[in-house]
């Protein structure tokens, strides 16, 4: 079984304008910072003839449900690589280093009328008998809420 989340990140701005913003490590650090990440690394450069982006991030398990703290303990950490084939369309996994299950899926950009759309389209699997869709469905939504963060981040950085 699997739980598919699929979110849209919308801005006032340029699709050029938006894939810079993802693009520059500054922007992925203070995304970090706003979804709480007690500590992060943000590495982007060249793969092949597109753009690789790695967020290894840190955070605290507050106000995760004993169910599912009990396999991820006090921290969480996330590692998050997208794989930019061009500015349009790219592929993003998420792992938490030394747990079952996986995220992964696909990001596009879409300019129409001068706004541009994000749209993360990911598929959460935990292969954990009993407790697996239940832990699935708490991941779908803290990353609806990182998800939410990045866009506030990015949407106050290109109105400035």
């Amino acid at each position: 079984m699997a739980t598919r989340l699929t979110y849209d990140l919308t801005y006032e701005a340029a699709l050029t304008e938006v894939g810079e913003m993802l693009m520059d490590p500054a922007f992925r650090e203070q995304v970090c910072d706003a979804q709480g990440a007690l500590r992060r690394t943000v590495t982007i450069g060249p793969d092949g003839g597109g753009m690789k982006v790695v967020i290894d991030s840190v955070q605290a398990a507050d106000g995760i449900p004993g169910f599912a703290r009990k396999f991820v303990g006090d921290e969480i950490q996330l590692v998050q690589t997208e794989k930019w084939t061009d500015m349009e369309n790219g592929l993003v996994d998420v792992v938490i280093p030394g747990r079952p299950g996986s995220m992964s899926g696909t990001m596009t950009l879409r300019e129409a009328g001068g706004t541009t759309t994000e749209t993360v389209d990911m598929e959460i699997r935990v292969s954990i008998p009993l407790v697996g869709g239940k832990i699935e469905s708490l991941i779908a939504d803290l990353l609806r809420k990182a998800l939410k963060a990045e866009n506030a981040v990015g949407r106050r950085r290109l109105a400035g």
